[in-house]
């Protein structure tokens, strides 16, 4: 019989105009973005680093306590305009095998310059062309060191798996304008895995 073992089907994904392959939504969002302010599409926010457990939910409780390992143990957002992690872990999200990558398997964060090219691949380096992207990038927000929700509705901020110094890196985008920018890592944005 000529019968083929099925490969597990890997998360629901899309391929980019760099010709990447991502998953076609946010970690933790329920569907495609219909619209750049689709809220259902706009996912969970992540402290750069931290793993999937509970922190990242938009109304997860708070703590002012670092933490000193790499998995703090609960599922707080940790409040400090810094690093949540101390001292600080530079391999947390690098690449598949990062100590915390949050992505499917097969999968990882972006790098800062993966993510950079998808944005000089829009139609307009702002909101309206991250969504008339292949990847729909929705205006889902972050959260700051007071784990306060901003920006959901009108700018998108998505992490890079890139370190940069004692921050990160990430793309940003509002109404006007589109960028990469330096965010400490304790800001809660939101994650588009990429395809190893």
């Amino acid at each position: 019989s000529n019968s083929v073992t099925p490969v597990a089907a890997g998360p629901p994904s899309v391929t980019s105009s760099t010709g990447k392959t991502w998953m076609d939504r946010n970690l933790g969002a329920t569907r495609v973005a219909t619209s750049s302010t689709d809220a259902s599409a706009y996912g969970d926010l992540y402290q750069w680093g931290r793993g999937t457990d509970g922190h990242q939910l938009r109304s997860s409780g708070t703590t002012a306590t670092l933490s000193s390992t790499n998995a703090p143990g609960n599922a707080n957002f940790i409040k400090i305009n810094g690093d949540w992690r101390s001292p600080a872990n530079n391999d947390l999200w690098q690449g598949v095998n990062g100590v915390n990558n949050p992505c499917p398997t097969g999968y990882r964060l972006p790098t800062e310059t993966e993510l950079d090219n998808e944005r000089k691949s829009w139609t307009s380096n702002k909101s309206a062309g991250a969504f008339a992207s292949p990847l729909k990038l929705p205006v889902a927000g972050q959260r700051d060191g007071n784990a306060s929700l901003n920006g959901a509705g009108s700018g998108g901020y998505y992490w890079s798996g890139t370190v940069s110094g004692t921050s990160s890196r990430y793309l940003f985008f509002v109404s006007s304008y589109a960028a990469m920018n330096d965010f400490t890592r304790a800001l809660g944005l939101a994650v588009r895995c990429i395809k190893n």
